[in-house]
């Protein structure tokens, strides 16, 4: 099987110069903009939202962490922490352990990223690579699509791997996310989406806003946040956001959910009477309060992150799923075809 390069889409709309890569090469960022006046930007490098700016009232508020240029970007990575602002996970979101799975009787060995194990997709997983704009559309419903490539032993993962990315903006206020990925050799995928959310701007913390998480159970995990096979029941755990609550000072779990039309997340500010709305045909959406830069770096507008600045709402497989056979099926087999599809939707509560 040989995977179809595309050439670089000509749009028409003019982006903006976002830096320039360490090997010379120009990155962008691309705005989607709806009849209601709500703004998304989103950079070619990693396919990364870098802002969402939702009406609220008469004004927009900003409601995802990020930077101002490229090369906070490129800085981010050699913090104590990455924190992969709104960017795209992969070639496997999550941990696994040992950074080691076996398919098709070979074991293949992973970058060791996170104490000891791999963490969203190795040492230079999607979210550092330069994707390329393959389609844009504007008028009603804008949206783009990013492609990327990744060769045959990226990061020691089998198969050239063939992703697209396509980001629309509906004139509901929806924030969509399809995948389609296809491998040239069987392999494993888990894609994601790393934006961290604050509903009030992303000046402030998340620790007033309300979470609901359409949820029974969450993976237990080990020391090394590596799930032990086994899962934790909700009911009377501080983790039942069945209830909704305030936003937790520390969480990094991951919940399992069933499929469903409904919203399997919500996040609600009573300060702006603002809702998003999650919606996903995953098994799982992991959540994570974090945000932090040590005080190394600045976010955008000068903003010092910290470690409640944003939520994640990571839509996604189970972690480590390919060395637990009773976990949803990692697999992508040569030849078929990959879909992911997950909907952020704001909306204002009168």
């Amino acid at each position: 099987m040989e995977i179809k390069h595309k050439s670089h889409f000509q749009h028409t709309s003019n982006p903006k110069s976002f830096g320039f890569m360490p090997d010379g090469k120009e990155i962008f960022v691309f705005e989607l903009t709806n009849k209601n006046k709500m703004k998304v930007e989103i950079t070619n490098y990693g396919a990364t939202v870098t802002s969402i700016k939702v009406p609220v009232q008469e004004n927009l508020v900003d409601v995802v962490l990020g930077f101002d240029s490229l090369q906070l970007y490129l800085e981010s990575y050699s913090l104590p922490s990455a924190p992969y602002f709104g960017t795209t996970v992969g070639r496997y979101a999550g941990r696994i352990q040992n950074g080691t799975f076996t398919l098709n009787d070979k074991t293949y060995q992973l970058a060791k990223n996170n104490n000891g194990n791999s963490l969203h997709g190795g040492s230079n997983g999607f979210g550092r690579k330069e994707w390329t704009v393959t389609n844009q559309t504007s008028g009603e419903n804008p949206s783009i699509t990013f492609t990327l490539i990744s060769a045959d032993g990226d990061e020691n993962y089998p198969g050239e791997l063939k992703v697209d990315l396509t980001y629309i903006l509906t004139e509901e206020n929806e924030l969509k996310l399809e995948y389609k990925a296809v491998s040239t050799e069987d392999t494993i995928i888990n894609l994601t989406h790393h934006s961290y959310f604050n509903l009030d701007g992303h000046e402030g913390n998340v620790l007033d806003q309300k979470v609901f998480v359409d949820s029974e159970k969450i993976l237990e995990t080990d020391p090394n946040n590596i799930p032990t096979g086994k899962f934790i029941d909700l009911h009377h755990h501080k983790f039942d956001f069945r209830t909704p609550q305030n936003c937790p000072e520390s969480i990094d779990n991951s919940f399992a959910i069933a499929k469903t039309e409904n919203a399997v997340a919500t996040l609600f500010s009573s300060k702006n009477n603002l809702k998003m709305n999650v919606y996903t045909d995953q098994p799982s959406v992991h959540i994570y309060v974090g945000g932090n830069c040590f005080d190394v770096l600045k976010g955008k507008n000068d903003t010092v992150y910290h470690k409640t600045s944003g939520i994640c709402f990571e839509t996604q497989n189970f972690p480590d799923a390919p060395n637990q056979e009773h976990f949803p099926n990692a697999v992508l087999k040569k030849g078929e075809i990959y879909s992911q599809n997950t909907i952020y939707k704001f909306e204002n509560i009168s």
